[in-house]
């Protein structure tokens, strides 16, 4: 919430409470993959990042000129993509012990925290596991979508309907 607010200020000189809301459920969303596994300290960090994260995407994805209006791929997509990725980083030994129970077989906890890299590589798996799972089955639908004219409604509508409030 606070990196949001801070940055748009000084970025823009504005405060902006949707961009807010959206740094908070970025927050949220970047640390509830590693929340029973990294210390208190760290998940403020992390939630943080993300914040900071959703601003980043923003960024590009205007500069591409591609429109999500919503921002569910920068909270979701890559605050996600960051919150299963900083596991691997951040996962403590203490932690993943508690939850997860001791595991001989390897060195399963974070980077900082002397883990060799295992979970980390594993989390690095995962990503790229979701995201192609999430592109192979959603990107021919909204290709097909937009191929046929179901995606966007026309221009003459977008602007009798749906920029009413401008």
């Amino acid at each position: 919430c606070m990196v949001t607010l801070v940055y748009l200020y000084f970025r823009h000189h504005i405060y902006d409470l949707i961009a807010v809301c959206n740094g908070i459920l970025g927050g949220l969303v970047g640390i509830t993959a590693g929340c029973s596994v990294v210390e208190p300290w760290a998940a403020i960090i992390i939630g943080g990042i993300a914040a900071m994260i959703i601003q980043g995407v923003d960024f590009v994805l205007n500069k591409l000129q591609i429109d999500d209006p919503l921002q569910a791929v920068h909270i979701h997509g890559f605050c996600g993509m960051w919150g299963v990725f900083v596991v691997g980083i951040m996962a403590t030994e203490k932690y993943v012990n508690q939850v997860y129970g001791t595991d001989s077989r390897g060195n399963y906890y974070g980077l900082f925290y002397g883990g060799g890299g295992n979970l980390l590589a594993c989390q690095l798996v995962g990503i790229f596991a979701i995201a192609g799972w999430t592109l192979g089955l959603l990107g021919p639908f909204f290709f097909f979508m937009n191929k046929f004219g179901f995606l966007r409604c026309s221009a003459e509508v977008e602007q009798i309907w749906l920029d009413v409030s401008k």
